[in-house]
């Protein structure tokens, strides 16, 4: 761990986001194991020699990595990097990737401590490894991710609250047999449906039969729920191709 002064860090980490800066540069977002959420600056060399190689910066890719991190800089001194896990199957299964491009996205807006969380580390490393190792049955990834994220954040409703005919509230993130008066609610359908999802794990979800429609319309309102409880969670872009997925 690092809280104060400069210290040399070893940790696993998974990368979030990268992209190219200057000519031989990249900036790379990562989430580590023991540091947080932090951003490096990275020298990529031109040639196959290099140790750090610009294929380990893919996001979602899982590293095992040395770095100077420093109190109060923003860009962090990445001194060498080595995948932790290769994956198998999700960078040749266009439904897997886009998956992961998703979360990817998705965990770069979500994400914004830079507080030690092993257990949500944890949580998003074994979730991306389950995913590479599954063969069917995973049209439901995404929508399991992102309901028990929300668990790590904060935010996790309490299904004990639920009654049948209830609305679910948004905002505060509650089942009520009261509509309340802002608009951020789901009606009485969509809040049963809510909450038989929430019961969803990895190995059960392929249980629960969705149409294309409404695994799309859980999506969008899970994304509109973040949206709600992250100060300025953006649209997100890869959201248009995972819609088209399934169909």
């Amino acid at each position: 761990m690092c809280n104060f002064g400069a210290m040399l860090v070893k940790t696993k980490a998974i990368v979030l986001h990268s992209f190219k800066y200057g000519e031989s540069r990249m900036i790379v977002d990562m989430f580590t194991e023991e540091v947080g959420r932090q951003s490096f600056i990275i020298s990529i060399p031109k040639t196959s020699k290099g140790r750090m190689k610009k294929q380990y910066f893919q996001p979602m890719t899982l590293l095992e990595v040395e770095c100077d991190v420093r109190q109060n800089v923003q860009l962090q001194k990445l001194k060498d990097a080595h995948l932790h896990t290769a994956y198998t199957s999700i960078p040749f299964s266009p439904e897997k990737l886009a998956l992961s491009l998703f979360i990817a996205e998705f965990l770069y807006h979500a994400l914004r401590s830079e507080q030690q969380e092993k257990l949500l580390f944890a949580y998003i490393c074994d979730s991306m490894q389950w995913l590479d190792a599954v063969e069917i049955g995973f049209a439901n990834f995404h929508l399991t991710f992102l309901m028990r994220m929300s668990r790590f954040l904060g935010f996790y409703p309490n299904l004990d609250d639920y009654v049948d005919g209830c609305v679910f509230d948004l905002r505060t993130a509650t089942f009520s047999l009261q509509v309340p008066t802002h608009r951020d609610f789901l009606d009485s359908k969509d809040s049963q449906l809510i909450h038989t999802l929430m019961r969803m794990d990895f190995p059960t979800m392929h249980l629960f039969q969705l149409s294309h429609h409404n695994r799309n319309r859980i999506t969008e309102v899970l994304l509109h729920y973040y949206r709600l409880h992250i100060p300025q969670f953006p649209e997100l872009k890869s959201l248009s191709v995972l819609q088209e997925l399934w169909t």
